[in-house]
């Protein structure tokens, strides 16, 4: 069995997309996400990792902002994966809330639970944030 070859140390691979803030663009996203972890050669469940993560930054971005775009980006150094999705903001930045029985706003536990770390960021444009989580390599298996 041939053995991919490995990026140098220090190479940070990098892909970024910007889609339009409306429902269907998660499921987009999404592929986009996938479709790229192949190309990097990551196995499946470092995929689905990332596949569900993508999904609740670009659903919270697309619910509970104001954007009319958000751009998402996938970045892997040595250490980590990361996934940052770009939006226009609102009034107030992600929260984790105690949800109770209701099936809607889990989306922040999901990443929390899954990713090493996660944060947002205002980028000093007006309202507009980048929404963070990372995967330590190690967490599932490596790209």
């Amino acid at each position: 069995m041939a053995q991919r070859p490995q990026p140098h140390p220090d190479a940070v691979r990098r892909f970024a997309f910007e889609l339009p803030a409306r429902t269907e663009s998660v499921a987009r996203a999404r592929r986009l996400a996938e479709e790229r972890l192949i190309l990097w050669g990551c196995g499946p469940d470092i995929r689905d990792t990332v596949a569900l993560v993508v999904s609740e930054l670009v659903t919270n971005a697309v619910v509970h902002t104001a954007s009319d775009r958000f751009i998402c980006e996938l970045r892997e150094g040595e250490e980590t994966l990361r996934i940052a999705v770009r939006d226009e903001g609102g009034p107030a930045g992600p929260r984790i809330r105690d949800c109770g029985e209701d099936e809607r706003g889990r989306g922040l536990l999901i990443v929390d639970a899954l990713c090493s770390a996660w944060g947002a960021d205002r980028t000093g444009h007006g309202t507009a944030q980048i929404v963070w989580a990372e995967l330590a390599h190690g967490m599932g298996e490596p790209c």
